[in-house]
C-alpha cells in the first residue's frame, strides 16, 4: 500500500500510525514491517532515520529503525512488537495463526531471522568483519560505525560466517519439507509473517534487481559479499521463496 515520507514535525503533529525507517537502504527490519503494513493495507507515514535527531529521538524513544508509533500510544520498536500493533490495528488478513504451537512458530522463526543474533544479525556482524579486513563487505568507514553500535568484536565477527550458514540451512531445510507437505510457505498452508521476514532478510545476501531496489551501488556490493561457506548455504529454494513473495504479496518496486 503507498506511503509518503515526511518530516519529523509533520509525524509528531499528526495521529494516525507513523513509522520511523532507515532510509536508502533495503534494511531488512524495516521492509519486513513495510510488507506487514502494504499486506494488511494500513495506511501510514514514513519518517527516515535521522541519529542527530533530537525532535526524533525524544518523540520515538530510539535512535535505531524501525520504530512505529500510532497516536499517542508508546513507541513499537522492533519487529515483534509492530507486528503484534499491526495485528490490532487490521486482524484480516492474519499474518500470525490462530493455533498456538504455529504461532510461536512463526514467532520462532522470526527470530531467527530478526532477533538478536539471528540472520540479519550476524549477516551484519559477518559484513562488518569483511570490511574491517578490507575482503568486501561494508566499507571501512561504514564498517568501523557499526562496529561500535553493534557490538562487534573479533570472536563475534569470526563466528558470524558458521552461524549464517546454519541459519540459512535451516530456512532451506523448512522450506523444502513445507515444500513436500504441499505449502509454498514457511509455516501451515498460508502466509505468515514468517514469509515476509525471510523475503526481506535475503537483501542481505542477493539485493533485488536495481528497476525494483534503487539502492547505493556501494551498498549493493557489501551485500552481494559472500564467501564459499556462505554460497554453499544460500540454497536457491529461500530465492525463489523471495521472488515467490514479491510477486504475490508484497509491493515492488521498494520506497526507500
Amino acid at each position: 500500500m503507498p506511503f509518503q515520507y515526511v518530516s519529523v514535525e509533520d509525524a509528531i503533529a499528526r495521529d494516525g500510525l507513523r513509522m520511523v525507517v532507515v532510509g536508502n537502504v533495503p534494511s531488512p527490519w524495516g521492509e519486513a514491517s513495510k510488507g506487514i503494513l502494504h499486506i494488511k493495507r494500513i495506511r501510514w507515514v514514513a519518517v527516515r532515520l535521522v541519529y542527530d535527531s533530537e525532535a526524533l529521538n525524544n518523540w520515538s524513544g530510539q535512535r535505531n529503525a524501525p520504530v512505529a508509533v500510532y497516536n499517542d500510544e508508546r513507541p513499537r520498536p522492533g519487529w515483534n512488537e509492530i507486528l503484534l500493533l499491526a495485528e490490532r490495528l487490521a486482524p484480516t488478513p492474519a499474518l500470525l495463526p490462530k493455533d498456538p504451537s504455529d504461532r510461536a512458530l512463526v514467532f520462532g522463526l522470526g527470530h531467527e531471522m530478526l532477533g538478536e543474533e539471528g540472520l540479519a544479525w550476524s549477516r551484519r556482524l559477518q559484513l562488518i568483519h569483511v570490511g574491517l579486513e578490507n575482503a568486501g563487505g561494508f566499507p571501512q568507514r561504514i564498517a568501523r560505525y557499526l562496529a561500535r553500535k553493534y557490538g562487534h568484536s573479533a570472536a563475534s565477527g569470526a563466528a558470524s560466517a558458521s552461524r549464517v550458514a546454519e541459519l540459512l540451512r535451516m530456512l532451506a531445510a523448512r522450506l523444502k519439507a513445507q515444500r513436500a507437505a504441499g505449502s509454498r510457505y514457511y509455516v501451515g498452508q498460508a502466509l505468515t509473517a514468517a514469509d515476509i521476514y525471510s523475503a526481506t532478510v535475503t537483501a542481505l545476501f542477493v539485493p533485488l534487481p536495481a528497476e525494483h531496489c534503487a539502492m547505493d551501488a556501494g551498498m549493493r556490493a557489501a551485500f552481494e559479499t559472500r564467501d564459499a561457506e556462505t554460497d554453499a548455504a544460500l540454497d536457491p529454494i529461500v530465492i525463489e521463496h523471495r521472488d515467490m513473495m514479491y510477486a504475490q504479496h508484497l509491493e515492488l518496486p521498494l520506497s526507500l
